[in-house]
């Protein structure tokens, strides 16, 4: 039964610690396999804390809009809303500090149903100006950092790179280029990860596709890191290279691909330097 004297009122840190780690579990679940009913943690909820279910419904999508900043994996069924309250940054904050396995979660997925032609998406368009951010999602998003959660996550990467190997064999097959398929490489594991691609596939025709793979648990928009080498060789050989976009990774993967010159897609900039005597 909802308290009638919090209607319109601010959540307070109890509350929203007690929605936030409902909310994980919730996550956990899905991401586990494990059945749940997001009607009975909503009932439960307004039952201990004495929020509205209309409210409660609402700060789970706001929960989902700052996941999907952090570049993390949301439930699916709370399609994320920005329309935030500042202190859920400092719940969420409080959570991820206490449990911060959850940060690099890698699932096991079952793909071989899911035909190519529904997994590769069209790409984001290209922004020329970011939408700004409040202050204290930026921080947060600072503290946990999903470019460089993602490019430290060798599991991520290898679990993202292998779906990439399976998708291309499956694809070259359905066209009738299963000797294509037989010969498709996993060159990051096979030779070294300093080539600048990560797998050999091919066309339908027979022309050579050197794939980059860039994996994450969150969104299209997820930023990423490209190194010196990937860049080069984009540079060197556009017609042949490619990146592999792959997003969603823990609920509904799907890829898009990105083709030289990079700068028609996305905005680079520098990161880090390389410091020498």
């Amino acid at each position: 039964m909802a308290d009638e004297a919090k209607i319109g009122t601010h959540w307070k840190d109890d509350e929203l610690d007690a929605i936030v780690a409902d909310y994980f579990d919730m996550l956990d679940a899905g991401l586990s396999g494990r059945p749940y009913v997001k009607l009975r943690h909503s009932q439960a909820l307004m039952a201990r804390i004495g929020r509205t279910h209309r409210s409660i419904e609402f700060k789970h999508q706001n929960i989902s809009a700052v996941l999907d900043e952090l570049g993390m994996a949301w439930i699916p069924g709370y399609i994320p809303k920005r329309n935030y309250q500042n202190a859920i940054f400092d719940a969420i904050d409080r959570y991820l500090t206490q449990h911060p396995a959850i940060l690099d979660r890698v699932p096991t997925l079952q793909t071989v149903a899911v035909p190519p032609s529904a997994v590769f998406v069209n790409a984001p368009v290209l922004s020329v100006v970011a939408e700004p951010i409040p202050e204290r999602l930026r921080r947060l998003v600072q503290k946990f950092d999903p470019v460089g959660r993602d490019y430290r996550n060798r599991s991520l990467g290898t679990a993202g790179e292998s779906f990439v190997i399976d998708l291309e064999r499956r694809q070259l097959a359905g066209a009738d280029r299963a000797d294509l398929a037989r010969k498709v490489r996993w060159v990051a594991a096979e030779d070294d990860d300093g080539a600048g691609y990560d797998v050999l596939s091919f066309e339908r025709s027979g022309s050579t596709r050197l794939i980059e793979v860039k994996t994450t648990n969150g969104s299209a928009r997820t930023p990423f890191y490209l190194s010196r080498n990937e860049r080069d060789l984009a540079r060197e050989r556009p017609a042949e290279w490619r990146i592999y976009r792959v997003h969603l990774f823990a609920n509904d993967p799907h890829v898009f691909t990105i083709a030289p010159p990079l700068e028609a897609s996305v905005n680079l900039r520098p990161e880090t330097w390389r410091a020498a005597f």
